[in-house]
C-alpha cells in the first residue's frame, strides 16, 4: 500500500447535481398541476336593485385675494369674526363639508393666517390648500 493515496479515504464532498435536478422536476411538476387544484363552484347570485352611489360632500371654497380680501363660495366676507360665523354655520348644516383654502400667491401671509385660524376656531380640523401645477 502506498503512503499516499487517496483509495482508502471516505469521499468528503456531496455531488449536488442530482438533487438540484431532482428539484427542478418537481418545481415542474408543482407549476404545472398549481393551476388545476384551484376548483371553481358555479354560483348563481342573487339581484338586487341598484343602490345610489353615495353623495359626494360639499365643497366649500374659501378664498384670500391678493388685497386680503376674504370670500366664502365666492360671497364677500367683511372680516374674519364673521368668516368664522359663516364656517360654524356651514359646518353645522354639513359635518361632512370639504373645506378648500383658495390664497392669492400675492396675499399676505398674516391675511393667510387670520382665516386658518378663523377656521380652526369655527371647528375645521381638515383644510385643504388649492394650488396650480406649472
Amino acid at each position: 500500500m502506498k503512503l499516499g493515496s487517496d483509495e482508502s479515504e471516505a469521499m468528503s464532498e456531496i455531488n449536488v447535481t442530482p438533487l438540484v435536478d431532482v428539484m427542478l422536476v418537481l418545481l415542474v411538476v408543482f407549476l404545472v398541476t398549481a393551476p388545476l387544484l384551484t376548483q371553481t363552484v358555479g354560483v348563481h347570485l342573487p339581484k338586487t336593485a341598484a343602490v345610489a352611489p353615495n353623495n359626494e360632500p360639499k365643497t366649500i371654497n374659501i378664498g384670500v385675494d391678493s388685497e386680503g380680501k376674504i370670500t366664502l363660495d365666492q360671497l364677500p366676507i367683511a372680516d374674519p369674526a364673521q368668516l368664522e360665523e359663516s364656517l360654524r354655520a356651514a359646518v353645522a348644516q354639513n359635518p361632512e363639508a370639504h373645506f378648500h383654502l383658495h390664497a392669492d400667491q400675492a396675499a399676505s401671509y398674516g391675511h393667510v393666517a387670520k382665516v386658518m385660524a378663523a377656521t380652526q376656531r369655527a371647528g375645521i380640523t381638515k383644510l385643504a390648500f388649492v394650488t396650480t401645477q406649472e
